[in-house]
């Protein structure tokens, strides 16, 4: 089976953009691609509005939850122009409007109406934040909003693509290429060495080597085509993988 995220060769997998699919006449097109677009952004938009907003924890989910259902049921994202900014800040923005409209009678009414709950980690984000708190006067200017979704937006970009890696390792045999990976690239240990590496799993510096290279070459082709899918257009693709990677693609 190949997975869906690279085609044959080793290049990223051309994906339907969410924005196409949200805006698709097919309702089953229409959720799947409302499910993709919640599973980039719901860990920024629940970070965001519970340190920004200074929400308690049941009434950030719930504000979260909200956000997506009312993504498809207004068709927010049928006034959304690449050509204006980033789909990104255009999101943060009607996070900002949704969370100011919305008040706690209305969130217990939708609690109790009927709408289907998605099964989100949330006390995984919680562990996340560790319970810290931000001045909502701290992240008062537009700057810093943007600059702190970004952060949580790229940091959720990026644990999606490390899962995706680990099942495409599995899926390949390679389970001791992601291990090496984790080890190496995901680990807080900066002491860490490739010749320890190979020590401890009685393998040659070389195939240390080579599985590290072969891990950073699928991660970076995984994170692209998830970028890919979450742009609305290759001009904000382009921008978007020079905030992300920090270079053009050539």
């Amino acid at each position: 089976m190949t997975h869906p995220f690279v085609e044959h060769g080793g290049f990223p997998a051309t994906r339907l953009s969410v924005l196409e699919g949200v805006r698709s006449a097919n309702g089953g097109e229409q959720q799947r691609a409302l499910d993709r677009l919640c599973e980039a952004y719901w860990r920024p938009v629940y970070k965001y509005v519970r340190l920004r907003w200074n929400c308690e924890v049941e009434d950030a989910q719930d504000l979260t939850q909200g956000f997506f259902v009312e993504l498809l049921e207004r068709q927010l994202l049928n006034r959304f122009d690449p050509a204006k900014s980033r789909l990104r800040t255009f999101l943060r923005l009607c996070v900002d409007s949704f969370v100011m409209n919305e008040d706690k009678a209305t969130r217990r009414q939708k609690r109790g109406g009927g709408i289907p709950a998605r099964a989100l980690d949330f006390s995984g984000v919680e562990e996340e934040l560790g319970g810290r708190t931000i001045d909502p006067a701290t992240l008062a200017s537009p700057e810093s909003l943007e600059a702190f979704f970004a952060k949580e937006w790229i940091r959720g970009l990026f644990a999606l693509a490390v899962e995706d890696l680990r099942l495409l390792s599995v899926e390949q045999g390679r389970t001791l290429t992601f291990r090496l990976f984790e080890q190496y690239d995901l680990s807080e240990d900066d002491d860490i060495s490739y010749e320890q590496l190979a020590g401890q799993h009685n393998v040659a510096v070389t195939e240390v080597t080579n599985a590290l290279a072969r891990a950073r070459r699928e991660f970076r082709k995984i994170a692209l085509s998830r970028l890919r899918e979450i742009c609305g257009s290759d001009e904000e693709f382009e921008r978007e993988s020079k905030a992300v990677f920090g270079w053009e693609l050539r």
